[in-house]
């Protein structure tokens, strides 16, 4: 009796399908490729995981897709949804960023108006084919007014990824530099990859006065900023980019090997619905749009009261042909219907930043002292002084920045080492800090002493602890450990590290010889450490040999 041929035995369920057996064609020269890359990247010490090797996406049924995120189906409800008010979006920047009236107005409109045909898009999916022309913005004005900060509050509302990049590392062929397009892939891994969430971002581009088409010193083209114009307009309109950079030698592999694996994997992704902010200061168009300004006065009596303004202020009165004789190319320049210049930030606007908008740079040297349990306190009248001091600097609320860090370097170095709890900044504070920390200091002296004292008795405690050790100062070794470590300048655990580092292994060794588990560190060991161990373990030995 013939035996029926038997099943191999085997552990794997039976309806999952086999992986594809490494035989396939054209496989072998994939692994090839990547064996060879995988050398490369190990001589330069960097780790090489396949994409989608080892790792796979968990599935909510057999065989079935994989849900969205939930963060992002989250954002695409949000897109779904969005039916904010312009009014509603100034309201929420005017909780952020200081004065920009006019600019927050524009924004709020162009935010919206995008938004609102992006949803419209979704419900009815018909309205995509119609010709609509993007509220692709142009914003304008000097470093430090709040460009990019109203950009990424306004991104933060939206709840949309958002990208910001400087022109100036962009090339017109990508491999002396970026290209274009690399700023849209930054925009997908931002996304975590999810193009679906990425094609509703923002992308937004400083600097770009720096690519207008002027003319060099020696009367040439900068060709090269043509070319970023040419490439950049094309984005903004509507393009299919390419998810993988043709410089991306790993992002090029891992789409092959997904391509090898029968998995589809988008390629593209298309800027639609992408809105492009780009800012600059143009502090040289507003010196050529005032010269225009002015010529058309001749004959006339000038305005007492524009004479000696500042030539940011001629900016919103750039119109396109300003731009086109600035460097711009017309069909650049007209992919940027939305245009708006920011003002430029008074005394008493930097003072407002200070004490009315949220997330204000005192707020932020509040928590830096609250996390050593430092409560700070400043003065209107302080607040006034700071504002006064960054106006000067011309920077705008970057300027804040630089007066505090100089103000505060003192106390912030100083004050988390002491027992002060309470810092109150005056005017004279502000405009004297160090005289005020040495008052502060002096007024604490008497309960930093002892806060001195307990620590070289820490020091002292935990220096043998782990062995059973029982060690202590005597009071005049606690003496003189407070005025040498003020002498050097260093804190009493510094200072004991470094004055009694080979003291441990001596009185472990004492230890072993002689039994004795307790000491007691005299006045002799602070003067002279490397003398009085030296001694200490002389006079071991005689004992053992007693």
């Amino acid at each position: 009796m013939t035996e029926e041929p038997r099943e191999p035995e085997s552990n794997e369920d039976p309806d999952v399908p086999e992986e594809p057996e490494d035989e396939q064609p054209g496989k072998e020269p994939l692994r090839d490729a990547l064996a060879q890359l995988q050398e490369m990247l190990k001589g330069a010490n960097i780790q090489f995981i396949p994409f989608g090797g080892e790792t796979r996406r968990p599935q909510s049924e057999k065989g079935a897709t994989p849900d969205p995120e939930p963060a992002a189906e989250d954002l695409l409800k949000r897109v779904r949804e969005f039916n904010l008010k312009p009014r509603e979006v100034k309201d929420y920047l005017d909780r952020f960023v200081i004065k920009q009236d006019e600019a927050k107005k524009v924004l709020s409109v162009a935010i919206c108006d995008h938004y609102n045909y992006v949803r419209e898009c979704l419900e009815h999916p018909g309205q995509a084919d119609r010709n609509h022309i993007k509220s692709n913005i142009l914003l304008m004005g000097p470093t430090g007014v709040g460009k990019t900060y109203l950009m990424r509050c306004i991104a933060r509302l939206i709840g949309v990824p958002f990208v910001k990049a400087d022109i100036t590392k962009f090339s017109e062929t990508g491999y002396v530099g970026y290209d274009v397009e690399d700023i849209v892939r930054d925009l997908v891994k931002l996304a975590d990859g999810n193009t679906d969430v990425a094609q509703y971002g923002i992308i937004y581009i400083d600097e770009i006065d720096k690519i207008a088409n002027r003319s060099g010193p020696g009367g040439g083209k900068d060709v090269s900023g043509r070319g970023v114009q040419v490439n950049l307009l094309k984005l903004m309109e509507e393009s299919d980019v390419n998810l993988f950079s043709q410089t991306d030698i790993i992002g090029q592999m891992r789409a092959m090997m997904e391509m090898q694996r029968g998995k589809e994997q988008k390629r593209t992704i298309n800027t639609r619905h992408m809105l492009f902010i780009v800012s600059g200061a143009f502090d040289q168009l507003a010196e050529q749009v005032r010269k225009r300004v002015e010529k058309t006065m001749i004959g006339f009596v000038p305005d007492p009261g524009r004479i000696g303004r500042d030539a940011t202020e001629y900016l919103g009165q750039a119109a396109t042909r300003d731009f086109i004789d600035y460097g711009f190319e017309p069909e650049f320049i007209g992919r940027l219907p939305v245009r708006v210049a920011c003002d430029q930030l008074t005394r008493d606007d930097l003072e407002q930043v200070l004490l009315k908008s949220e997330d204000s740079l005192l707020d932020q040297y509040r928590a830096d002292f609250r996390g050593y349990g430092i409560s700070m306190e400043i003065a209107v009248e302080a607040v006034g002084h700071i504002a006064e001091r960054a106006s000067k600097e011309k920077t705008g609320a970057r300027g804040l920045m630089t007066v505090l860090e100089t103000i505060f370097r003192d106390y912030k170095f100083e004050l988390p080492s002491t027992t002060v709890k309470t810092l109150h900044l005056t005017d004279v504070a502000v405009t004297e800090p160090r005289e005020t920390l040495d008052g502060l200091l002096l007024e604490s002296r008497h309960e930093q002493e002892a806060l001195w004292r307990e620590d070289a008795r820490r020091f002292a405690e935990q220096l043998g602890r782990e062995d059973g050790f029982d060690i202590r100062f005597d009071e005049e070794a606690l003496d003189l450990v407070l005025v040498r470590s003020q002498e050097v300048g260093r804190t009493i655990r510094g200072y004991c590290e470094e004055r009694f580092k080979d003291l441990f292994y001596a009185l472990k060794l004492i230890a072993q010889r002689t039994g004795n588990k307790a000491f007691t560190l005299t006045r002799k060991l602070v003067e002279n450490p490397e003398r009085e161990i030296s001694a200490w373990v002389v006079e071991s030995f005689k004992n053992e040999v007693e």
